[in-house]
């Protein structure tokens, strides 16, 4: 069965032409025999971070509807190195070979494996060095005598918890002390001893009647 290859071409301005890219690509395909399903461009500039044509791409690159992604350039797909890298990363981890054609880079013969394992390594070494900066700040932090982490909730839980159990909506118990109707909610399971399930509703059976007309309402 022939390979199912997307292309992708993208230019910064109309003044430019995207079908230059387009005729060399699907000739690329032709002669590599894979079946070209369908072709994403954009016209918009490389540092853009979002951009429709790329977006979607990767939108069917995680549902599977490819096998190969032809492109004329690095410049074409990627806002910057980062990016670049970020891109090959998720559609090697996707099965997806990756086709250059001006850096001749095919992800599916040696040399373009090769690279995938620098790939690799460039994205754990980023990821390490995140993590320690992360780490340091906690510490400079804590030293400095900051809080780490968010604030303990300052509001009178028991009072919470007697309006919600008089009656009141969730809506209007969250307008009385200022915090989200989730927040009322999981005072009110943890008073009961079970864990909020999330979302804006008890999850719990009501333990008066009040409560119970309260959740159908």
């Amino acid at each position: 069965m022939k390979k199912r290859a997307v292309i992708y071409a993208r230019v910064s301005t109309g003044d430019q032409h995207l079908e230059t890219q387009l005729l060399d690509l699907r000739e690329m395909a032709k002669q590599r025999g894979c079946e070209v399903v369908r072709e994403f461009t954009d016209i918009i500039s490389g540092t853009k971070s979002k951009r429709p044509g790329l977006d979607q791409l990767m939108a069917d690159a995680q549902r599977h509807r490819f096998d190969v992604v032809l492109v004329a350039a690095f410049d074409r797909i990627a806002r910057n190195v980062r990016h670049f890298l970020d891109v090959l990363d998720e559609l090697n981890h996707l099965g997806i070979e990756f086709v250059s054609k001006r850096e001749n880079i095919d992800t599916s013969g040696p040399l373009g494996r090769a690279m995938l394992t620098i790939v690799g390594a460039i994205s754990e070494l980023e990821r390490s060095l995140i993590v320690e900066r992360v780490r340091a700040g906690m510490r400079r932090a804590k030293l400095e005598g900051r809080r780490i982490g968010r604030a303990p909730l300052d509001i009178d839980r028991v009072a919470v918890i007697s309006d919600r159990r008089s009656g009141m909506s969730l809506t209007e118990v969250a307008k009385k002390y200022h915090v989200s109707r989730a927040t009322v909610c999981r005072l009110v399971n943890e008073a009961r001893g079970l864990k909020s399930h999330g979302g804006n509703q008890e999850k719990a059976a009501p333990l008066t009647e009040t409560d119970n007309l309260q959740a159908a309402a």
